[in-house]
């Protein structure tokens, strides 16, 4: 069994509207140290694969095909045997 830690974020070209909004509120409560709130997604998952190759590219192909769009933004993920 293999875990997979997913982290899914706008490409820096892209606006994130939403990044801003948080940044603002920090800004409101008193945090004016944060100079930059950039928003994702991350996404574990539990695979039963053969071997590490395997649930890598399970990952990979999830990754690419249903939790990104890779035309607005990057994804990075990690794989790791259960148990280590």
């Amino acid at each position: 069994m293999f875990h997979s830690k997913i982290v899914v974020t706008l490409r820096k070209s892209i606006l994130d509207p939403q990044g801003k909004a948080v940044q603002h509120g920090m800004h409101s409560l008193g945090y004016e140290a944060v100079k930059n709130v950039r928003m994702g997604k991350f996404v574990e998952l539990q695979i039963d694969a053969v071997s590490m190759e395997s649930a890598e590219s399970i990952t990979r192909e999830v990754s690419e095909k249903l939790l990104a769009n890779p035309v607005m933004e990057d994804v990075s993920f990690t794989v790791e045997e259960e148990g280590r």
